[in-house]
């Protein structure tokens, strides 16, 4: 029998991400948690909407990533819920993410938090942000491929 607890693989998900940004290439990331944290995302309590990535220094860092501590976690550490926690990339992915942020319009994006194994990891991603008539389209799109579906499946009812 395994000691880790089997848990749902997807924690969070950055939805606001898809819709302003369209993403070029993605990336998986470990995070350096505290273990109030990884109590509070055993719990779900996590919130990734208008969190982003920057590199300082040579090193990943994502910036308002709420985690929202558990009142039974911790008693002797302050917990901050918006504290930038380190994103853990190999050298040639943090260059490869550096140089694309600093041509003008790319920057970088969380898309999805997961477990993986008894991990958590972060997706990240390479994005360029939409314009209001690239939303636009996108919705068109999405809503021509959905009724095409329920043509096809009343055609072949």
């Amino acid at each position: 029998m395994s000691k880790h607890k089997v848990s749902p693989a997807t924690i969070a998900k950055n939805k606001k991400a898809l819709h302003d940004y369209t993403i070029l290439e993605k990336f998986e990331a470990g995070i350096v948690l505290q273990g109030w944290e990884v109590k509070s995302i055993r719990a779900g309590k996590v919130q990734m909407v208008d969190s982003h990535v920057h590199i300082k220094h040579g090193e990943a860092w994502l910036f308002n990533c709420l985690i929202t501590p558990l009142l039974s976690a911790s008693t002797h550490v302050v917990a901050d819920a918006a504290a930038t926690r380190k994103l853990l990339l190999n050298r040639r992915e943090i260059d490869k993410i550096m140089g694309r942020i600093e041509q003008k319009g790319f920057t970088c994006v969380p898309l999805a938090m997961y477990w993986k194994g008894p991990r958590v990891k972060i997706e990240i991603a390479l994005a360029q942000g939409k314009k209001v008539h690239d939303k636009r389209q996108a919705q068109k799109d999405k809503d021509w491929a959905r009724e095409k579906d329920r043509l096809f499946k009343k055609a072949y009812k």
